[in-house]
């Protein structure tokens, strides 16, 4: 029997979606979804979903303050982790946390009443890929808000490895990725953007998904780089960016996470596009399509899209 789901998913005024499928076999979206936590939706097959609430919510002694953005959750070692972007109450800077729950439904709790890092400088938009071999890589953005490189502020993207317990680094992070190509640079002097990293690995060589461009702007896109090892040197695709505005209905698809259809075979790109494409704001809802990787190891995209399609 074909599963079939519709664009937009019934997931509204949301941004920065991650998908988890989890254990117990129901997939479990988060997101940028509520000023003082985050919330949670569920499905049985990725197009059918229901509102499960807050997942997390700030304390009153909580060290992240506001702009509670971009959490993801992996499930490691019988917990749930979650990493998760807030804005610290000490010095008003972006950072970002960590928090830990029995349950994919949480309630998550901070391991610390501090960031999970700080090396001085605004960071967001954590994940967490494990290689093969065991070993365990951090991705993020060093925000341009505070990353001024020639006079324009830039975001780029940092990888360390984690310790054993996804809470902490065992190298120090390293550059690899930053705005350079054509269409990452046109649309502004004086801001550039690649944030939402998101690594997959295909027959040995890394993918790392990325967004580029302001979020609350049309040209709001995906693009991706390559590279032999999950700590570079990544090289840029020369036909990025693979999943970008269409028409006048699809305005900024990005920030996007992938998972596995319940197919077990199928990947699906799980992003967020503007609720209302003639005014690009931080009002945003969630699509998925179906994804993967071409006779010639390009990653392709099957969208964005609209309306109803089949999955599997």
């Amino acid at each position: 029997m074909s599963l079939v789901y519709s664009n937009p998913l019934p997931i509204k005024h949301i941004g920065d979606p991650f998908v988890l499928r989890a254990p117990d076999g129901l997939y479990y979206c988060y997101a940028t979804s509520a000023p003082d936590g985050f919330q949670a939706w569920v499905s049985p097959n990725l197009a059918d979903w229901r509102e499960a609430g807050y997942v997390y919510q700030r304390r009153p002694d909580s060290w992240g303050q506001s702009d509670f953005w971009a959490p993801e959750v992996v499930f490691y070692q019988g917990r749930y982790v979650m990493h998760y972007t807030a804005r610290w109450a000490k010095n008003q800077s972006l950072r970002l946390g960590v928090a830990i729950a029995d349950s994919p439904l949480g309630p998550f709790v901070d391991v610390f009443n501090r960031p999970m890092f700080d090396f001085g400088y605004a960071a967001i938009d954590g994940h967490v890929f494990f290689d093969d071999d065991g070993r365990k890589y951090f991705y993020y953005s060093r925000d341009c808000s505070e990353n001024i490189v020639e006079g324009r502020h830039e975001s780029h993207l940092y990888v360390a490895e984690l310790t054993d317990d996804l809470l902490s680094f065992r190298s120090e992070p390293v550059l690899v990725a930053k705005p350079e190509q054509e269409w990452e640079t046109r649309h502004s002097a004086e801001w550039r953007w690649n944030e939402g990293p998101f690594v997959l690995k295909h027959e040995g060589r890394y993918f790392l998904m990325y967004s580029a461009n302001f979020y609350a702007s049309r040209e709001y896109a995906v693009g991706y780089a390559v590279s032999e090892s999950p700590t570079g040197p990544f090289v840029k695709a020369a036909h990025n960016p693979v999943l970008a505005a269409r028409g006048a209905e699809i305005s900024g698809p990005g920030h996007n996470s992938v998972t596995l259809a319940p197919d077990g075979k199928t990947l699906v790109i799980v992003y967020h596009i503007h609720t209302d494409p003639q005014n690009p704001s931080g009002d945003r809802q969630v699509c998925i399509d179906r994804m993967g990787f071409d006779a010639e190891g390009r990653l392709f995209v099957e969208g964005p899209t609209l309306g109803a399609h089949i999955l599997t």
